[in-house]
C-alpha cells in the first residue's frame, strides 16, 4: 500500500496526515503524539476512528499541523484521519458517518465588527 493523504480542518486548524502501512506510530510535526497531545482527553479524540474500527495498530500516521489551539488541532486531526480511513476502505465510511467522525464541524469565529467591542457584544450604555 503507498501512502494515502487526507485533509482535516476545525476552526482555524489544519490537519494533513499521510497515513502508511506500519506499527500505530503517529508522528505529529515531527513529534509523538503523547508528547505534542500530553492530554489523555485529546490522545483519545486523535485516536477515536481508528479504535472504532480496531485498526489502531495497522496504520503509520504521519501528521502536519498548524493553526488553532489544541482542541481544534485534534478534532481537525480527527476528522482527517476518519477521511484517510475511508480513502484506504470506503466500507468503513458508513461506520464513521454513524459516529459524525467524517462531518467537517463548520462552526467559525464570528468577524469583530466596527463600533463594537467585539462580534456582538456592544459598549456599556448608561442614560444619564
Amino acid at each position: 500500500m503507498e501512502v494515502i493523504n487526507a485533509l482535516g480542518r476545525r476552526k482555524s486548524a489544519v490537519a494533513r496526515v499521510y497515513v502508511s502501512e506500519g506499527t500505530g506510530k503517529i508522528t505529529i510535526n515531527k513529534r509523538d503524539l503523547a508528547e505534542y497531545f500530553p492530554s489523555s482527553i485529546l490522545q483519545y479524540v486523535v485516536k477515536q476512528p481508528l479504535n472504532l474500527l480496531n485498526v489502531a495498530e495497522k496504520y503509520d500516521i504521519k501528521v502536519n499541523l498548524v493553526g488553532g489551539g489544541f482542541t481544534g488541532q485534534s478534532q481537525a486531526l480527527r476528522l482527517a484521519i476518519a477521511r484517510a480511513l475511508v480513502k484506504i476502505n470506503a466500507d468503513d465510511k458508513k461506520a464513521l458517518r454513524a459516529e459524525g467522525f467524517v462531518t467537517r464541524d463548520p462552526r467559525e469565529v464570528e468577524r469583530k465588527k466596527p463600533g463594537r467591542p467585539k462580534a456582538r457584544r456592544r459598549f456599556q450604555f448608561s442614560k444619564r
